[in-house]
Parts: C-alpha cells; structure tokens; sequence
C-alpha cells in the first residue's frame, strides 16, 4: 500500500471518528470545525484579531464584506479594491472605497487612519505596483497591529492546467507577470517594522491536504478545483505578521 493510500485511508477513519463523537455524544459542530480547521488559515487568523478593532480588507471582492461582518458585526471595516467584484450579498462595509490599478497602493497610503488588522488575501498577484503595494500595507497598521497575508505559491507554474477555481497560477488571466516570490515578501515586510509570526510557502495542513487527495481524481476530471485541492498541492503561500 502506498504512502499516499494509508493516508487516505487514515483520513477516511478519522472523518467517520468524528462523525460518531458529533452523533453519540452531540458534539456541537462549532466544537468540531475548531478542532479540524487548519492552524493558520483565514479562518483561523479573523478569531484571534481585535473584534471591536479597524480592519481594513485589501482586495475585498467576492463578498467578503458580508463574509467577515455577519461573523464580527462589531469590526469597524474597511474595504480597497479596484472594481465591485462579485459582491452578490449584502455590502456590509462601514468603508467602501473604489480606486484605479494606477492610483491602488498611493490609495492605501494615503487613508486617513491606522488598522488594527490588515487582510491581503489573493490581491498582491494582481497588483500593478506589487511591491509599492506591500509597503504600504505596514504603513497603514497600528503597533501590534496583525497582517494576513495569502497568494499563489511560485510552484503553481508548474502545477496541472486548467482547473476551475484556479491550480496552475495562469488560469487566472487577472494574475500579473509571475506569482509573488516567497522569501523577497518576507524580507520586504521584515524591512518595514514586521515581525514574521507565521509562513509557509507552499500551505499544507494535514487534514485538508488529505481531503484534497480524495478528491483529486474527481477535481482532475471536472477540472475543478474541490475541497482541499489547493492545500493538496500546496496552492497557497501563507504569511501572518505583527507591526513591531
């Protein structure tokens, strides 16, 4: 048996170990997700930030208004992006401001306050000024202020083509040029008074990559990506950082 077939096999004994505890012993299902959501994604990070505090989203397309403020109605957020994309929910944004690829890293410098929490998540590879971009972002956040920071690992140049929901980093035709590269974002941040708390250049938590191994052959086949393809692959590089 293969490496790759124990772990299936594994996964499939503990997601149906889980189902039990949830059925016998009513295990509220919040309890659960707490337990098998990935250490360090998005999900993860919003729980710990300041929830009474200024968030600022940068790239905040696909309701991510709705998302983050039907879970933390009390943060005050703000939102930057260059076009109203797919906000098909309700805009609860307490700031919501348009701006031109030209004109969206002088936009971020230039707002009028300081952020408790900075989210990038999936904006840097289609930044026009990527690196005038990632300098502003220290500029806007608080001392201890909190940065999440995500995009395409360098390794999805190299990873299969065309999946829906995007695998090989050219599938996207919004990306620019080539994916961020890992270790200059690190040092950039580290030269503007961030301190590094967490990074991964290729993100793969175990138990999503698992689920992502399931549903490889059926993802390759509808070429779609599933629950846990981009952790399978190592589809995203993953950044926490604090404001010295």
């Amino acid at each position: 048996m293969t490496v790759v077939n124990v772990l299936l096999v594994t996964n499939v004994i503990t997601l149906t170990c889980l189902g039990f505890f949830v059925f016998y012993y009513k295990i509220p299902q919040k309890i659960i997700f707490r337990i098998v959501m990935p250490k360090y994604c998005k999900s993860r990070f919003l729980r710990i930030i300041d929830h009474k505090g200024k968030l600022l989203d940068i790239g905040c397309g696909n309701n991510s208004p709705y998302s983050i403020k039907s879970k933390y109605p009390n943060i005050v957020y703000t939102g930057i992006d260059i076009g109203d994309y797919n906000q098909t929910k309700p805009n609860f944004a307490d700031n919501y401001k348009i701006t031109t690829p030209e004109q969206f890293a002088e936009t971020i410098e230039k707002l009028p306050e300081l952020f408790d929490t900075v989210i990038s998540s999936h904006n840097l590879e289609h930044c026009n000024e990527r690196q005038k971009t990632l300098e502003a972002i220290p500029k806007v956040l608080k001392k201890d202020g909190y940065l999440y920071l995500s995009f395409p690992s360098e390794n999805s140049l190299n990873f299969p083509g065309f999946r829906n929901g995007c695998l090989n980093y050219y599938d996207d035709p919004t990306h620019k040029d080539a994916p961020p590269i890992f270790f200059d974002v690190i040092k950039s941040l580290k030269n503007n008074d961030m301190e590094i708390i967490f990074s991964s250049k290729s993100y793969k938590p175990f138990l999503m990559y698992l689920m992502g191994a399931l549903n490889e052959r059926k993802s390759k086949k509808d070429k779609e990506t599933k629950k846990g393809t981009w952790e399978y692959w190592g589809f995203e590089a993953i950044i926490w950082a604090r404001k010295k």
